[in-house]
């Protein structure tokens, strides 16, 4: 008899999303099982632990309503796998991967473990050239590359969730069709797979009203995971969402983008499963594993020789109590290449996005700005911008203690500057699109507010070939 069509029914303890089954044989950490109930239901799980014939099985759907006398369980002998390719395209599903827009079941010939396939060292290449949101702070400042993972950390009660969908709706690669351009190198297109976990009702209908026209052009993956679904579905949810656009990556030749909110709510499901596994607590009674675990999902994007396609993440998470050092962002802090900081000061100005630049890095920014890449006046104009900023930051300081009429002209050109700043460069609506020209031409709009004589980073010649406004084409 195959192990598949063996059922056991010795379940001695329901604990929270665990289910843990007595006189077991030959199962394997990471199985996929299927649980029948007494009522003809199925549930489905994975092993989570085996000591000799005790299996714990974590159950997606949760155990509630479960009997333990009149459930069985089935092991099938190998990890979830789940349909790939195209087909989940324009599809919005639940975190588990079924639909709840209507349509048929997702259906493909062809099929990939959750857990993913590690990437060979050797065939790993580096992120290059970049990927545009059409968010001037972010195009400008902290250029996002393909292959990157560039984090938004972010706090309670700011815009993070409306910047991460509208990233999810404008971002594109050179020719695709938000960018009106043709690259030869991929053909296939670029895509986004959004991942939300622990989403509001109202949270999630605003992700799918936001991402409607992208989900109707067949570019999005939409997955969403509310807060009143079970806690283990949030664990599966961005292995889904990797898995999905690691097919179409590295198999279709697409450039994806893969969007991951509230990273956060991710690793306290993660704890609270730990705590019902009688797992010794971590810090902040996080499980020990946590960064292994988040690195695990990090580290599945990039590029890969000899293929077209890319895969860059951008999870978002907020800080509890704005605190960077808390575990999630601190471990994060270490996987990822950079970040994006938001500011409640500037959210309190009413400046969206409300973007920190001098806390906001991109570390692979040169691999994704500069001639050939972007435009070659873009490295240098970002090293001047934020200089300016952390000289106007110091006079605002200054300005606060001595009062404005003590300062310098030079110093109040600053503080005109930092205005100008935000408003003009960084301050731009929820649905507005800005292409990289106008995004540039904004930067030097802004910079020319100081005397010639402060732009000590931007060379003669780049002055005086964008410095009457900067609105020169970028030579895509």
């Amino acid at each position: 008899m195959m192990r598949s069509e063996i059922e056991y029914t010795d379940i001695r303890e329901l604990h929270g999303p665990l289910a843990v089954v007595h006189g077991v044989a030959g199962a394997g950490w990471d199985e996929f099982a299927t649980i029948k109930l007494a009522t003809g239901a199925r549930r489905h799980g994975l092993v989570l632990e085996v000591d000799r014939d005790v299996a714990v099985v974590q159950v997606l759907e949760g155990t509630a309503g479960m009997d333990p006398a009149g459930t069985g369980v089935s092991f099938t002998g190998e990890p979830l796998r789940i349909p790939v390719g195209p087909c989940w395209l324009g599809r919005v599903c639940n975190g588990r991967g079924e639909p709840v827009d209507g349509g048929p079941p997702i259906l493909s010939g062809r099929t990939s473990p959750v857990s993913g396939f590690p990437m060979n060292p050797t065939w790993r290449l580096s992120p290059a050239q970049p990927v545009l949101t059409g968010i001037s702070v972010i195009d400008a400042l902290t250029t996002l590359v393909r292959g990157q993972k560039l984090p938004i950390f972010s706090v309670a009660g700011l815009p993070h969730l409306e910047l991460a969908t509208q990233v999810a709706a404008q971002a594109h690669v050179e020719g695709d069709t938000a960018g009106g351009r043709t690259e030869p190198e991929s053909p296939a297109g670029f895509s986004v797979v959004f991942a939300g976990m622990g989403l509001t009702h109202a949270d999630a209908a605003f992700v799918r009203d936001a991402l409607e026209e992208r989900a109707a052009a067949g570019e999005l993956v939409l997955l969403l995971n509310t807060a009143d679904d079970p806690v283990i579905e949030r664990i599966l949810t961005p292995r889904l969402a990797l898995t999905i656009a690691e097919d179409l990556a590295f198999r279709g030749g697409r450039h994806v983008l893969v969007v991951m909110t509230d990273m956060t709510s991710y690793a306290e499901a993660l704890r609270e499963v730990s705590a019902a596994r009688g797992e010794i607590p971590g810090r902040r009674a996080y499980p020990g594993y946590l960064y292994s675990d988040l690195a695990s999902l990090y580290e599945r994007c990039g590029r890969m020789r000899g293929r077209t396609g890319s895969v860059t993440i951008t999870p978002v998470l907020t800080m509890p109590a704005g605190d960077i050092t808390h575990p999630v962002p601190d471990l994060t802090g270490y996987i990822t290449e950079g970040q994006v900081v938001l500011s409640a000061d500037l959210h309190a100005r009413g400046v969206y996005p409300p973007v920190d630049a001098l806390s906001s890095l991109s570390r692979l920014m040169r691999n994704g700005a500069g001639p050939g890449r972007t435009r070659e006046d873009h490295v240098d104009l970002a090293a001047q911008l934020l200089a300016a900023l952390a000289r106007a930051r110091q006079v605002r300081e200054l300005a606060d203690l001595v009062g404005p009429a003590a300062l310098s002209e030079t110093d109040r050109r600053y503080l005109a500057f930092e205005e100008g700043y935000a408003q003009d460069l960084v301050h731009q609506r929820g649905d507005e699109t800005r292409d990289l020209a106008d995004t540039l031409g904004r930067a030097w709009r802004t910079l020319l507010r100081l005397p010639r004589r402060e732009l000590v980073m931007l060379p003669d010649a780049l002055v005086a070939a964008y410095g009457a406004g900067g609105d020169r084409a970028c030579p895509y």
